[in-house]
């Protein structure tokens, strides 16, 4: 397909939808956005997501980055098997390779995502020595061949992720130019991390914390881009402020408030019309121990299939205890699933409630 075609004109509908005739912007529509859980190295890996589709059943979730590198060498099932339970699931790759890219964009096509995502705002010494993620902000024009490149070869949504701007440019015209640059591709889901990146001085965990949030500036690209659906990532733990950036903003993603408190997924799918009312706990555990089961009779370590469930009861009475017993190395190594039902019992007369 001629990628000059990718930039054709999207019509909005009334009832939310965004139509084009690019293949990979047919149908996007803002409501699908609505609430999502990010891409977080070593944390949503398959098992997280499964858990998070039983509290949210109609998030957006998001796989680990998977650069372009495990996918082209590495061992694709590993890297992209999923339950189908997850679905919508959207892959998110790093890399800066067109070729490679739209490589990787097929397979993840081909094993069944409902969306391409392109990993523009990860400042880690990993991706910097790969020169992908955010370093990627820094050359607008290879980004927008990486994703006419992605768009030439599936017919799903290709997406972005990126940041506000790099170390101390705090000016609105290079965001704004870098989402131009993409816009003109065709592409129409920004997913903006509300801050810089800082790639020299400060650890990924500090670049979550340590440059300001910037929502006002997120908040102008909505005004300068009116077809385009723009996502708020950054600071968003409780339901209340993202129902607030839901005011300006298509959609809402929750990165370390879902880990550590992945509760908070539930009320906001309550509050959000997603759920009538939040999951029974013991259901939620019935089905992870099914899961389980299936994982570890697989060859998936139980601790691994369980750790994403840590912090759910977080701030309530027993959940220092639940989290010690899912987290007892003896227990686990036992690879017993039943150990989760064990470990709500030994708390639910305490008061922890879901």
């Amino acid at each position: 397909m001629d990628a000059s075609n990718n930039s054709t004109r999207l019509v909005a509908h009334s009832d939310g939808g965004v139509t084009s005739t690019s293949k990979n912007s047919d149908n996007v529509r803002p409501s699908d956005w609505r609430l999502c859980v990010a891409p977080m190295i070593d944390v949503t890996d398959r098992h997280c997501r499964y858990f998070h589709r039983l509290l949210a059943p109609k998030a957006r979730l998001y796989t680990e980055m998977i650069t372009t590198g495990a996918l082209m060498h590495g061992d694709v099932a590993r890297h992209l098997d999923f339950d189908a339970a997850e679905h919508p699931v959207a892959l998110q790759l790093g890399g800066s390779d067109p070729a490679d890219l739209a490589r990787s964009a097929k397979l993840g096509e081909h094993w069944g995502y409902d969306e391409i995502n392109l990993n523009c705002g990860c400042p880690s010494d990993r991706v910097q020595k790969g020169a992908f993620g955010a370093c990627l902000m820094s050359d607008p024009e290879l980004v927008a061949d990486c994703i006419k490149a992605m768009q030439d070869v599936v017919d799903i949504p290709v997406t972005v992720k990126h940041r506000l701007g790099l170390d101390y440019d705090d000016s609105y015209g290079f965001v704004r130019d870098f989402v131009g640059a993409l816009h003109d591709t065709g592409c129409r889901v920004f997913i903006v991390h509300a801050r810089n990146a800082v790639l020299k001085g400060l650890s990924p965990k500090a670049n979550r914390e340590i440059p300001p949030l910037r929502y006002d500036m997120a908040a102008m690209l909505v005004k300068d881009f009116p077809d385009a659906v723009f996502v708020l990532n950054g600071g968003l733990s409780e339901p209340r402020a993202c129902i607030r950036a839901l005011q300006q903003f298509h959609g809402v993603m929750l990165g370390r408030a879902a880990w550590h408190t992945p509760a908070v997924l539930s009320e906001l799918s309550v509050a959000l019309g997603h759920a009538p009312s939040e999951p029974d706990p013991v259901e939620v555990i019935e089905a992870m121990m099914a899961y389980a089961d299936t994982q570890v009779r697989g060859g998936a370590p139980l601790r691994l299939v369980l750790k994403s469930l840590l912090g759910w009861p977080a701030g309530r009475p027993g959940a220092r205890h639940w989290r010690r017993m899912l987290s007892d190395a003896v227990q686990l190594s036992h690879n017993d699933p039943a150990l989760l039902m064990r470990a709500w019992q030994a708390v639910a007369p305490n008061g922890v409630e879901a």
